[in-house]
């Protein structure tokens, strides 16, 4: 495989993983919204207040969303760090979302339905940047057999494409 394949393949898997990490995103943000409005016309919580709940119940439909489906062929192990990680990452999630909805409603008092929305909508792409990157390098980790794999590739092709190049074969330490 040469560099530029590899390269090649490296970007359409991303570019997968960013396709169904959207997908269920999409789906988590029309259950935020959802959630978030019928919260705040159908109750007295106060904005913030209904954000944060609205959050809450769409990142518990996101674990699913990403467990089973972005992240699936992901380590499946330690469920328990996983799911405690994604928590985590998760409430700061949270912080950056409803915190630019906070300042947007008692800091400049912008507090008309069309503008919560769109204060929440705002946070919410402002985590979702942050959550992409922390989902993918602490929650949902590479499976450590697949790097090794693509490493074994890599060195293997680049091998085959210099068969002028004697190969350096390193030799085990002897026992005494």
């Amino acid at each position: 495989m040469s560099e530029r394949s590899a390269l090649r393949s490296r970007l359409e898997a991303l570019t997968r993983e960013v396709v169904k990490f959207g997908a269920v995103g999409g789906a988590g943000v029309v259950v935020n919204f959802v959630v978030f409005n019928l919260v705040r016309h159908l109750t007295e919580v106060p904005v913030v207040r209904a954000s944060i709940i609205a959050t809450v119940v769409a990142t518990g439909t996101n674990y699913v969303g990403y467990r089973y489906f972005t992240y699936r062929d992901r380590d499946k192990q330690g469920r328990t760090k996983e799911l405690t990680l994604f928590l985590l990452f998760s409430a700061v999630g949270l912080v950056i979302e409803n915190g630019l909805l906070y300042i947007a409603t008692y800091g400049f008092h912008w507090d008309t339905p069309l503008q919560n929305n769109f204060f929440k909508f705002l946070g919410i792409g402002l985590a979702t940047l942050f959550r992409f990157w922390s989902y993918r390098t602490w929650v949902f980790r590479t499976l450590p057999a697949r790097e090794a794999i693509e490493t074994a590739e890599s060195f293997l092709a680049e091998d085959a494409d210099a068969p002028h190049r004697t190969p350096h074969v390193r030799r085990p330490a002897s026992r005494k």
